[in-house]
């Protein structure tokens, strides 16, 4: 029983530490540049999403003609039996062309040891959905992953909940969006 506790400690504290250093590329590189430059580097990101995504899923370009707004995060998750990530993005108004700058974070309890660095797109359906995303923050549970999967990755022009979700891995979109455990913020630096 003692080793169990002292390994399960181990895990938390490999997780604890290994989420931030794998992150500190990004953060450091960020944590330097001016927030402009923070800034262009999420569209920069956020823009090759959407193009990935319209190539990839020519029939999400109908669903993205049809939303309200959109947003994209890129994020970075670790596994060591515990699994922990972070990650930003931005939300977008396609009424305004307002951008709002966001994080993300994730943890649970898993099977797995290793990185995994992503993307996802949200699609929102309507100028509410996309304003309680931004101001209210979002956090997914169980049932988002149902809503993000098959029907987002097969791009039919419906929305689940007011959103479409899909999400990318560098091996290209995943069939169903694993957004469960996570949840999404304004970045209060980014956005003063």
């Amino acid at each position: 029983m003692r080793k169990l506790i002292t390994s399960l400690m181990i895990c938390v504290a490999v997780v604890l530490f290994t989420t931030p250093s794998a992150l500190a590329d990004d953060e450091s590189t960020s944590a330097e540049l001016k927030v402009e430059a923070k800034q262009a580097k999420i569209n920069e990101v956020a823009d090759e999403t959407l193009q990935t995504l319209f190539k990839e899923r020519p029939k999400a370009k109908d669903l993205y003609d049809k939303a309200a707004g959109w947003a994209v995060f890129d994020n970075t998750k670790v596994a060591f039996g515990l699994t922990g990530g972070g990650g930003n993005g931005v939300a977008v108004s396609k009424a305004t062309g307002e951008k709002t700058y966001m994080k993300m974070g994730t943890g649970g309890v898993g099977l797995g040891i290793g990185v995994n660095k992503y993307q996802i797109v949200f699609l929102f359906q309507d100028e509410t959905t996309l304003k309680n995303f931004v101001t209210k923050g979002w956090q997914a549970d169980a049932s988002a992953t149902a809503a993000a999967g098959k029907n987002a990755a097969d791009a039919k022009t419906d929305f689940s909940n007011g959103i479409a979700i899909y999400q990318f891995t560098e091996k290209g979109l995943m069939v169903n969006a694993d957004v469960a455990g996570t949840k999404y913020w304004q970045n209060d630096k980014l956005n003063e």
